[in-house]
This record gives C-alpha cells, structure tokens and sequence, in this order.
C-alpha cells in the first residue's frame, strides 16, 4: 500500500515537459519516463516505461489548446489507472476550458463542468490547479481539489520593484475580487475598469472606476488571452495620468497578435507564471516560475501535510 514512505512519483504531458522537470528537481525526484507513439493520421498513445503498481503519481499538465493537451492528460490517467497506481493526481498548472463554466445563453454546454467529469472518469483521485478562471469550478468535482493562488509568488516580486503609489486594477467587474485580495496584501486603492464587448474578444467600450492620476498601477488578472482588455486598459491610464502601468496575469495564453498587442502598448512589463510555454520571446514579458509551490504542494499532499500556509488569498 502506498503511503508517505514510498517516493512519489511524477511524470509529465508532452505540452508541460520543462516545467515539470523543474517541479521534479524542485521535489527532488527524477521526472518519470513516458513515451508517446504517434500514429500517422495524428492519433497518439502515452506509455509509461515503469511500475505505477500501488504508488503515489503525479501527472503534470497544462490543458491549453489545442484539445490535444486534454486528450493527453485523459489517456494518462487512463494508462496510470488501469496500471494500478493507487494515488493519481492530475496536476493542472492551467486549467483549460475554465471559461465556460456556466450557461451565458441557450444551448451551449457548460464545458467546465464537462471537463471535470472526465477528468475523474478517467481516473483522478485529486487535482492540483492554480488561479481557476472562476472559483466555483472546484465544486464542479467529487473529487478533493488544492486550488492554489499565484499571488504566493507575485507578491514578492512585487514587493521587491519597491514601487510607491501603487493602485491596483481590475481588468473587469468579474475579477474585482483578486484585485482586492492584492490591494489589502499592498495596502493600496483600487480601480475597477468597466467594458462592454461587442462579441468575444471584441471591446466595444471601456471605462475606469477610480482614480489612476500619478499613480503606479498594476493590473490583475488570472490569465491574458488576446490582450486586447489588458493592452486596451493600459493605453486608457496612461492617458488618465497613471505614472507606469504594469500588469499580472497568472495563465499567458497569448493567442492571435497578442505579443504585438503588449510590444504596442503602453504596459512597462507583463508578468506571467510559466504555467503555460511562451510561444516567443518579448522584452516586456516577465516569467516567474511557478514549479517551486507546485513541488511544495505536491510533497505537502503526499506527506499528509497541511498546505494551508500556500494560500494568500
């Protein structure tokens, strides 16, 4: 039977390779072996090259598109149930498909929920996530979830630009919440920035609640897909008077021009976890690592350990 005296062990979805080298090293066990067949018309098959039988495994992956990255974490934990691990954690760092997490209008599925679903049909006995699109998800599983918060690794950075007159801002209304959990940790304002979209992705209008003049603000947000809200947020307080912009975004996503979009804009830097791979380079995007409260965690749950101390808000 598996218990905290037999070494975990963690292996890694092909979309979330480095940073689970990084979380194993951090762990301080060797990244297990998988290997991934390909079969010409695009189909795939995961192989773990060791014995899962009666043990603790930690699967790492992220759920970005494309749908590949979902299928791949399924047919893992697939491959780790029927080789009878006795513990199997899907270690999610990005949450995909988190937006639809309610029905907005007629006839669309609630895809959230969907996913949870199948996560735990296919064999998942606990999730590890971090900075869920809407915290409500967690309830969307029967299984236990950590959900853990980004800010445990931002706030420091943030503390440490040794920045005065700092404001913190919220992309949106639904995101207010973060932006006040950041705000008391700084003791700092808030500002809230209103917009109304013309379709997805598509700001037709956007306007601030608050007061941005001479400040240093900081943007908050749980992940940057376009950046269009974001780059769009940005320009707007500079030209109400903000001294510097900066922006958080736990998951960058960053799809279509978006790396254009920030170089364009007036954000001074974008700051990121590394939950996702960064598709290119850019001066203005700041990547801290997110491996080391992965490893934190993940040690904490297979020692039964309380975790509680990783979470600031």
């Amino acid at each position: 039977m598996a218990d905290s005296k037999t070494a975990a062990q963690i292996f890694a979805c092909s979309q979330s390779k480095v940073l689970a080298e990084e979380i194993a090293k951090s762990y301080g066990v060797p990244l297990g072996n998988v290997i991934t067949s390909h079969f010409n018309d695009g189909e795939f098959q995961p192989s773990f090259e060791e014995s899962l039988r009666g043990s603790r495994v930690f699967i790492v992956g992220s759920t970005h598109p494309s749908s590949d990255n979902l299928m791949e974490m399924l047919m893992m934990l697939d491959a780790a149930k029927r080789s009878s691990a006795r513990h199997i954690t899907a270690v999610m760092p990005y949450f995909g498909w988190a937006r639809q997490d309610r029905k907005d209008k007629p006839r669309v599925p609630i895809a959230a929920k969907l996913v949870a679903k199948m996560l735990e049909t296919a064999g998942a006995t606990r999730i590890i996530t971090m900075d869920l699109h809407a915290d409500q998800i967690q309830g969307f599983f029967e299984k236990p979830v950590d959900h853990l918060y980004a800010s445990t690794i931002f706030l420091p950075y943030l503390k440490s630009l040794n920045l005065e007159d700092i404001t913190i801002a919220s992309p949106d209304m639904g995101g207010s919440k973060r932006a006040y959990a950041y705000s008391k940790f700084l003791q700092s304002d808030v500002v809230i920035c209103y917009k109304q979209r013309a379709k997805a992705n598509v700001i037709s209008h956007m306007e601030l609640i608050g007061e941005v003049k001479g400040k240093n603000v900081i943007l908050v947000d749980d992940m940057v897909d376009t950046a269009g809200t974001l780059t769009h947020a940005a320009n707007l307080m500079i030209e109400r008077g903000a001294k510097s912009v900066r922006a958080i975004c736990t998951h960058p996503v960053l799809s279509g021009d978006a790396y254009n979009k920030i170089e364009n804009s007036a954000l001074e830097e974008l700051i990121v976890t590394d939950s996702i791979p960064l598709k290119q380079e850019s001066n203005k995007i700041k990547v801290i690592s997110c491996a080391e409260l992965f490893a934190d965690v993940m040690k904490a749950v297979h020692n039964n350990k309380s975790i509680s101390s990783k979470f600031l808000m």
